[in-house]
């Protein structure tokens, strides 16, 4: 057997038949990161036959005066349970890319080794968490599991089955703040390339915008990306703010006049809540008003979705804190879910942390997306397959390595 550079049709052949197939191992994503400094190939091993059997997109970017590391989007696709296979797919990658000044390979494989129950937080392990261990034996280097987002990809990840979903499901939070999204006149819309950095805009901290529009433009040309936009409609906002205002105006006069003829504490407890609703939903008619005047346009959450297989991921989303009375992030991923829930089968929302106690600093985002009652899978984690330990301890050593990657 040998390992060969593949073309493109005969390396997307083999990826449509591998259980552990993913939009990061396809032609779109590769030209992406060809647009921003990586070189990458396509190789396969190929027995005797002239049969592929293990292939893999592998990135690499220099690092160093003449080195070179490689890095194969959430890992090779191949049967990591078969030994001899392995063995011998590493063995000639380590011939075919040392002659390349490629010092190792980072892994991230997509293969999971346990589950977290949602609601109790109990861990429960499978049989695919002895890989963790036995592939060290073929020359890779297991590195930290990482309790928050350390690593290139999130150690544990949040899933929704789109067939089951259903927002009686979902936590009590999760259903109230959906359903007051809603009567806020919050709608979803398609976006375009044109409305990627406006978008954007509403993230504080620096973002790429390039990156996002060569991931558009790729993965548009064969219609497997969505820029999905939430915006206002002020009016409705309006009137249905003040629908639910006289309504609780209503209630507010009578619990006023059975506190007159009572004094009990349960009373005066519901014509203070009403009292305390009226000013709500008042501020809200306000704020309501001054959006229709001046941000009727306005993007309040965004998400874009990658469409592969019988999977759509979120890759990025975000909405605007000065409109967090909207609960447009709620509102957005309820939408999401309805949106593809008849044309795919699962949903993911993207990593969580796997500090699950009070005090984690992800605790807000934990909850919100474990509010949507997803399975929360563990990943197997990352590896470096070295091919020159001397040079990698050096990247280690001297700290290249960890100021390359932390720019990830």
């Amino acid at each position: 057997m040998e390992i060969k550079e593949l073309t493109i049709q005969a390396f997307t052949e083999y990826v449509k038949n591998s259980p552990l197939k993913n939009y990061m191992q396809t032609e779109e994503y590769a030209r992406l990161m060809g647009e921003h400094k990586y070189n990458y190939d396509y190789i396969g091993l190929v027995n005797e036959s002239n049969v592929i059997v293990a292939a893999s997109l592998i990135l690499f970017k220099k690092i160093g005066l003449n080195m070179r590391y490689g890095y194969a989007p959430k890992g090779f696709l191949i049967n990591y349970y078969d030994e001899n296979l392995v063995d011998t797919f590493t063995k000639k990658l380590k011939e075919f890319y040392s002659k390349k000044n490629v010092v190792f390979i980072k892994i991230n494989p997509e293969i999971v080794v346990g589950e977290v129950n949602p609601k109790t937080l109990e861990f429960k392990d499978n049989p695919n968490m002895r890989l963790k261990r036995e592939i060290q034996r073929f020359g890779f280097n297991k590195l930290k599991d990482n309790l928050y987002f350390e690593s290139i990809n999130p150690r544990f990840n949040a899933y929704v089955n789109l067939k089951s979903s259903n927002i009686k499901n979902y936590s009590k939070t999760n259903r109230n703040k959906v359903r007051n999204a809603k009567r806020k006149g919050l709608y979803l819309t398609l976006g375009n390339e044109k409305d990627l950095e406006r978008a954007l805009s509403i993230i504080k901290k620096d973002k790429d915008v390039s990156y996002y529009k060569n991931l558009y433009n790729l993965f548009n040309q064969k219609g497997k990306i969505d820029l999905l936009l939430v915006k206002v409609d002020f009016e409705t906002f309006i009137k249905n703010s003040q629908s639910l205002y006289d309504k609780e105006l209503e209630n507010n006069s009578l619990y006023n006049e059975i506190l007159h003829r009572s004094h009990r504490p349960a009373d005066l407890n519901r014509k203070m809540s009403s009292d305390s609703k009226l000013c709500v939903i008042k501020n809200e008619i306000v704020l309501a008003t001054d959006g229709l005047r001046n941000h009727n346009d306005e993007i309040v959450a965004f998400a874009i979705v990658v469409k592969y297989e019988n999977r759509v991921h979120i890759v990025e989303s975000a909405f605007d804190r000065n409109y967090s009375y909207l609960n447009s992030n709620y509102f957005l991923y309820d939408a999401i879910i309805e949106n593809y829930k008849d044309d795919f089968d699962y949903l993911d929302l993207g990593g969580i942390s796997g500090d699950f106690k009070e005090s984690s600093p992800y605790k807000g985002l934990n909850r919100f997306k474990m509010g949507f009652n997803p399975n929360i899978y563990e990943y197997i984690g990352e590896f470096d397959l070295v091919f020159n330990k001397g040079a990698y301890d050096y990247l280690l050593s001297s700290g290249k390595l960890a100021q390359e990657l932390n720019k990830k």
